[in-house]
This record gives C-alpha cells, sequence and structure tokens, in this order.
C-alpha cells in the first residue's frame, strides 16, 4: 500500500521505517529541508537501536523515501499518518497548532479518496476537529460531496519505547485503531495484517481515550513505587525487595515497578498533564494523576536532598554524572530529570562532569558550565562523588577498582538503582541507592 507519514520525529520516523519494512511503499515528510536531505542520504535523525541499519535497507529497496512536500505525499498515498508534535501549552493542554497545519494542507492537496490517520497523541475529540478541518479546505469539487467519499479519519495510537522502538512496532502486544466506517477499518486492517498480532477496533474517541488511559497508568504505577522508596527510606526497608515481593503477584506485576529519580521524556509528562486537561475541561478532577505528577517533581528533589545531606557541603565540589538521556538507548533529552538535578546543583555550586553515551550533544545546547568527558573514569576524575542518572548497559561494565582510583573521595549516589547487587561498600564506596533504608 502507498502510505505517507507526516513528521520524522521518533514516532514517524520510526513507523515509516518499519511500515516499508512489513512491505509498504512509504513517504515520509518534514518540512526541515536540511533534515529531509540528511535522511535521502540514509542518515538517521535520531538515535534508536536498529533504526540506522533498517533504514538504509529500506531505502536501497526503493521502499522508503523521504520529501519536504504534504502535497506530494497526499497525491502518492491512500494512507496518510499524521505524525507531528503536540508540545504541552503552560496550562497542561496539547498544543494541537501542527495538527491543524497538515490538516488543512492534506486536505488542499486531495484529489480522491484518503484515509487520514491521527498517529501523533492527541486528546479525545481531536478526530472531529481534524475532520472539521479537512471540510472546510477540501477543494472545491469535494466540498458539496458525503465526507465518506472523499475521505475517512482514523486514530492508530502508538505504543513504542524509546530505546526499544522498532521491536515494540514488529512484536505489538495489540494495535489499537479507532474508525467510523468500514472502508477506514479495511484499510488499517490490511496495513498491520504482516504482523499477525491482536487488533483493538474502537471508535475514534476512544481509541484516543486508550492512549492517554496507558500511559498515565504506566506513570502511575512508577510513581507509586517513587512513593514506596520514600517510605522506605523512613522505616529502613529495602524498596527493592518490597517491589520484587509485590511483582510476583500476578495482578500486579513487576514492570514499570522499579524506583528512581523519576520518569522523563517526551510522552509520559505530556500525556499525564494533557489528561488531566482533558479531565477537567470534561467536568471531573483527576486528583490522582495529579497526585502522579507531584510525586514525579517530589523524586528529583529528594534525590538532591540526598546528595546534600551525605555530601554535606555541596558548593565547590565536583560532582561527577553518568547518563543525560531520560532513558537509556535514545538521545532524548526531552523532559529528562537530569536536566533539574543538575540545574539544583549547579544552584548550589556544584562542578559537573558528565558522560552519556549517546545524548552528549544534545546535552550541550541544554547545560551551561559542565565539562563533558568520553567516558565513566573522565567522569570520575577528582570527583567528590558520582551520580547515576541514566541506567546504560555500558555503566554496568564498568571497573569500580579503576573508578574508585580516579575519584577524590569513593562515593556513588545511584539514581537508578543499577548497582542494587554490586557490593560496592565491599570494594570501598559509599553507597547510596533510591529507596534502600537511607532518609532524603
Amino acid at each position: 500500500m502507498n502510505i505517507g507519514i507526516i513528521g520524522t520525529g521518533y514516532v514517524g520516523l520510526v513507523s515509516g521505517v518499519c511500515l516499508s519494512a512489513i512491505g509498504h511503499t512509504v513517504v515520509c515528510v518534514d518540512n526541515d529541508k536540511e533534515k529531509v536531505k540528511k535522511l535521502r542520504k540514509g542518515i538517521a535523525t535520531i538515535y534508536e537501536p536498529g533504526l540506522q541499519e533498517l533504514m538504509t535497507k529500506q531505502i536501497k529497496r526503493k521502499k522508503l523515501f523521504f520529501s519536504d512536500s504534504i502535497k506530494e505525499a497526499t497525491k502518492r498515498s491512500q494512507v496518510i499518518f499524521i505524525a507531528v508534535g503536540t508540545p504541552s501549552k503552560k496550562n497542561g493542554d496539547a498544543d494541537l497548532t501542527y495538527v491543524e497545519n497538515v490538516a488543512r494542507q492534506i486536505a488542499e492537496s486531495m484529489d480522491s479518496y484518503k484515509l487520514i490517520v491521527e498517529k501523533s497523541t492527541v486528546p479525545a475529540e481531536t478526530g472531529k476537529r481534524i475532520e472539521h478541518t479537512i471540510k472546510l479546505n477540501l477543494p472545491k469539487q469535494f466540498k458539496a460531496r458525503n465526507r465518506s467519499v472523499p475521505f475517512d479519519v482514523a486514530s492508530n495510537p502508538e505504543f513504542l519505547r524509546e530505546g526499544s522502538a522498532i521491536a515494540d512496532f514488529m512484536n505489538p502486544d495489540r494495535v489499537v485503531i479507532g474508525v467510523e466506517s468500514k472502508k477506514a477499518e479495511e484499510l488499517l486492517k490490511e496495513i498491520y495484517k504482516p504482523l499477525k498480532t491482536k487488533i483493538i477496533v474502537t471508535n475514534i474517541t476512544s481509541a484516543e481515550i486508550i492512549k492517554h488511559a496507558s500511559n498515565s497508568f504506566l506513570a502511575t504505577k512508577i510513581s507509586f513505587a517513587n512513593a514506596l522508596s520514600q517510605i522506605c527510606n523512613l522505616v529502613g526497608a529495602d524498596v527493592l525487595k518490597v517491589t520484587e515481593g509485590m511483582g510476583y503477584d500476578k495482578r500486579i506485576g513487576a514492570s514499570f515497578l522499579n524506583a528512581g529519580i523519576g520518569f522523563g521524556g517526551s510522552c509520559f509528562p505530556k500525556d499525564v498533564d494533557a489528561f488531566i486537561r482533558l479531565s477537567e475541561k470534561s467536568g471531573y478532577d483527576f486528583h490522582l494523576l495529579r497526585a502522579v505528577r507531584q510525586t514525579n517533581e517530589e523524586q528529583k528533589a529528594a534525590f538532591v536532598r540526598l546528595i546534600e545531606d551525605k555530601l554535606w557541603i555541596v558548593k565547590g565540589k565536583t560532582i561527577g554524572v553518568l547518563g543525560l538521556a531520560f532513558k537509556p538507548n535514545t538521545d532524548d533529552m526531552r523532559n529528562a530529570p537530569s536536566v533539574d538535578i543538575i540545574n539544583r546543583l549547579q544552584a548550589e555550586g556544584a562542578k559537573i562532569r558528565a558522560h552519556d553515551p549517546q545524548a552528549m550533544e544534545h546535552s550541550k545546547k541544554i547545560f551551561k558550565g559542565v565539562t563533558f568527558c568520553n567516558d565513566a573514569y573522565g567522569v570520575a576524575k577528582g570527583s567528590d562523588c558520582v551520580v547515576v542518572l541514566t541506567e546504560w548497559e555500558e555503566f554496568r561494565q564498568i571497573d569500580f577498582q579503576r573508578l574508585r582510583k580516579a575519584m577524590r573521595q569513593p562515593m556513588i549516589f545511584d539514581g537508578r538503582n543499577l548497582y542494587k547487587n554490586d557490593n560496592l561498600v565491599e570494594l570501598g564506596f559509599e553507597y547510596y541507592g533510591i529507596g534502600r533504608g537511607e532518609k532524603s
């Protein structure tokens, strides 16, 4: 099938590459011409394991193309996915400016039936607004026709995790499609048929809510584990053992029950805020999600307090930071907990040395006064402590004897409980994890 994807961020680029890999002919569109030039040369513009290789392969197979023209993609595609950004406004609402602009340009370029699919994370009833926008901007010869003849609108939310997005796309737990016509349902089922997975068919609004509800529930589970870690500190319990005991209960499960410094990224913070606002405007005050958001913010502050308490004086001290991206296997710095934590430590007068395997270039645009190092041992050189903020696999392989010799004093603050079983105290370190019985 001929498919167009508008937007080449994480969702758009990964979806485009994977859809071409399962047999479709895909054109991905972005309004950044320099970005399009790189993509045409086979240069992936984001870091995602396996993406570069798969993208190169599909370009060579002539199944994947890139363009800066929405008109071109609309003309050559039967199904068009909207995968542009929906950033948060100050009040928590999702900013749908890009979605509206794309819908308008698609409508202006249509000359035959099209299925327009919202792939971006959007509030409920956005599908109706896209439909209205397209009707308003259709070429004159279509405006008088019934909407089901020239076009359909559908919702197909994504559930990709950065760092494992390709595997998630190719082996999904389910595919959700929100449709209002049989034709739209059949087209989307045909697109995803090669994946041989469960397809959930709903109306558009239900599909939109499924995305928000799923991410908000996972965020709630993370915040519960983080709140639990604070209680464990106060009473002298070990959150790792507590959550292990909980996780074996099939009704609860162990995934997303890991205490740490809080969730970040482009999805959870934005989606929780948007769901709170949607609920509010619909007449329901989602107190639970407000607490989830507050707990997430407090977790970062508690971690900084732990560092201040154990280090005693932060001013003038050198603090080494391992990990900057919001999670491993990505270079994404959006809402990364490292940003708030480093800024707070710098505000107290700390000198920061940092390393991340993939997010260094993005980080250099965000942080001022940070010394960026080539590896963990460069970070440790002359540091009064080392702080782990992202659980990269390479940080699991550290030579701790070498690390300790490089440090001014051997103190580790493990914001991801990465070294829970490494017996660092026996190796001569003063070690502090999250929720391990230490008051913060």
